[in-house]
């Protein structure tokens, strides 16, 4: 079966199960920020009509230099690019024909931007009882690598790494000459994230992708942006096409960025949720990942295969997000947004429903 790749446009999924579309849904499968946009770009959305007739800033110079400033950065330190999507596919041209090591489970567009380019493609597969990162042995894979890929907060299970278990990854990374690459799509909904950024100037292999797409619920105007030395950035700039950008996202970007009590009122709603979710899935027996953010992976260890469950809510017009195509998991696992109080009671009316059934 042709699973779709990716969260959110649940009328792929339901073609390809051959079920018919609910009348109502509540889409668990994408993990956007379920307070939705900045109220700001609602209020100063009028202003984005003027910039539709001019060409954007190719380099969009404002945007970056507000990143610069907050992640006390140089301008070369940074690269603008059109969601996080557009950033990992210039990362996999970077790396044409190298030998790739990603850590699994992960996002799958990894993968998928480096086999394109003809690289050599490895996993490490991180054990489902904790997820817990075990940098001994990967450091014994590393001699063979160019480029090691991690997501923290990991995408699907949301467990987070800390800074010292990082530093110490990075460590023998750079013993090899292997590319540390880390997506932090996520690092805003955490309540205590460490920086790594201040380390781009003391490990030359250190690259970071961000998204504005998460946190800000931004996924239809695309932005992000990628951090690294001067010489990674420029040589993934010569791969970016002319006019990336589009001038409303980066005039939006700007506005979020000022969205400071936006983002902490989403940490507080995302712990709080998340926390009510986790108790009632205790009561009710039932398996899930130590996330520290707004999506966790789920498992209902009664049943051996949890189609049947992703089934149930798919016809009651709850969306999860299914795992077939995460390498080692494939399946057994599915992973769920945490989104608003309604939106969440309505999830675990359905699992006790699932948990009463005959």
């Amino acid at each position: 079966m042709n699973w779709p790749a990716h969260g959110s446009n649940p009328q792929y999924l339901f073609a390809a199960l051959n079920m018919p579309l609910p009348d109502q849904m509540v889409d668990f499968s994408a993990n956007i920020n379920p307070m939705g946009p900045p109220l700001i770009l609602k209020k100063r959305w009028g202003e984005l009509y003027s910039l539709i007739a001019d060409y954007p800033d190719p380099k969009g110079y404002r945007f970056k230099m507000k990143i610069a400033e907050k992640e006390k950065l140089s301008e070369g330190q940074l690269l603008i690019g059109n969601g996080g999507a557009e950033l990992i596919s210039l990362i996999g041209r970077m790396l044409a024909g190298k030998r790739i090591l990603i850590i699994q489970p992960a996002f799958s567009e990894y993968e998928e931007a480096c086999r394109i380019n003809d690289c050599t493609i490895d996993y490490h597969q991180l054990s489902p009882d904790k997820w817990e990162l075990n940098v001994e042995a990967l450091a014994e894979k590393l001699p063979h690598i160019d480029a090691l890929f991690l997501c923290n907060p990991c995408n699907p299970t949301g467990v987070y790494y800390s800074k010292s278990k990082l530093i110490e990854l990075m460590n023998e990374c750079q013993k090899h000459n292997c590319l540390f690459i880390l997506d932090e799509a996520f690092y805003d909904f955490l309540s205590e994230y460490e920086s790594i950024v201040p380390y781009i100037n003391a490990f030359s292999n250190l690259l970071i992708i961000r998204s504005m797409t998460k946190m800000f619920a931004i996924p239809g105007l695309r932005l992000g942006y990628v951090m690294a030395n001067q010489a990674i950035i420029d040589h993934l700039a010569s791969f970016q096409p002319h006019w990336s950008m589009n001038a409303l996202a980066l005039q939006a970007g700007e506005w979020c960025l000022e969205s400071e009590s936006y983002v902490r009122e989403t940490r507080e709603l995302i712990d709080r949720e998340r926390e009510r979710l986790f108790n009632f899935y205790s009561q009710k027996e039932l398996m899930v990942s130590p996330s520290q953010v707004n999506f966790y992976l789920l498992k209902d260890p009664f049943v051996d295969d949890q189609l049947p469950l992703f089934q149930f809510l798919l016809s009651i017009g709850i969306i999860p997000r299914h795992t077939m195509n995460f390498p080692g998991l494939e399946g057994a696992w599915l992973r769920f947004a945490i989104k608003g109080p309604k939106e969440n009671d309505k999830l675990m009316g359905a699992i006790e429903e699932w948990r009463n059934r005959p």
